[in-house]
């Protein structure tokens, strides 16, 4: 079974107590970075469909996730959107779309959990059309030894029960996936939250 596989079935399995568990992100900055979504939207990792609620009217979404029991909860909530969705099983790391198809990728704590977080972002930065943003809140490891130390310890545990890394670098990461950092602010828990607005680097 390959990485990916086992952690689908992790999230397969966690599915119905996930809500309770993605507390991480406040919802005042899910409405926020969803609001800024415009045109045809890419949401990766949708799971259960938190942020459906948060899109406005006027753009189309498609929701990606590859956990099939996290999609059928999503699907219940994307009745609810203002906005036209479809929901799909799919894997960021190979995504099923035209080169320069999407204005904005939208992604919240998802590439703790991708396998290869590069070929992710290299896929998204693939199918985001010139001009187009990815709109990211992602936990990740700080630049604070102390709390980069605790992360470090914690890494095995969390993978185990969830296959969530908490200590990705994933700054570096989007630069090595050809993203140049237009904005970026810090959430929660020092530095480990943060909030990234990037574009497709030229």
């Amino acid at each position: 079974m390959s990485i990916t596989d086992k952690i689908r079935h992790r999230y397969d399995r966690i599915a119905p107590l996930f809500d309770k568990m993605d507390r991480m992100v406040d919802k005042k900055h899910r409405e926020s970075l969803i609001g800024d979504a415009q045109g045809e939207v890419l949401e990766v990792g949708v799971g259960t469909g938190a942020n459906l609620k948060f899109y406005p009217a006027n753009v189309n979404v498609t929701g990606i996730d590859f956990s099939p029991r996290m999609l059928s909860f999503a699907e219940k909530r994307a009745k609810e959107c203002a906005s036209p969705v479809r929901l799909l099983q799919m894997d960021v790391q190979n995504l099923d779309f035209a080169d320069n198809t999407f204005d904005t990728v939208v992604s919240t704590c998802v590439f703790c959990s991708v396998p290869d977080p590069i070929a992710g972002l290299r896929e998204i930065r693939r199918v985001l059309k010139p001009g187009g943003r990815l709109l990211m809140i992602e936990h990740m490891l700080s630049d604070h030894l102390p709390i980069a130390v605790l992360l470090h310890l914690l890494n095995p545990l969390t993978v185990r029960i969830s296959g969530a890394n908490v200590n990705r670098r994933t700054m570096d990461n989007l630069s090595k996936a050809g993203f140049y950092i237009r904005d970026m602010r810090f959430l929660a828990f020092i530095d480990v939250l943060r909030r990234i607005e990037a574009i497709p680097d030229k």
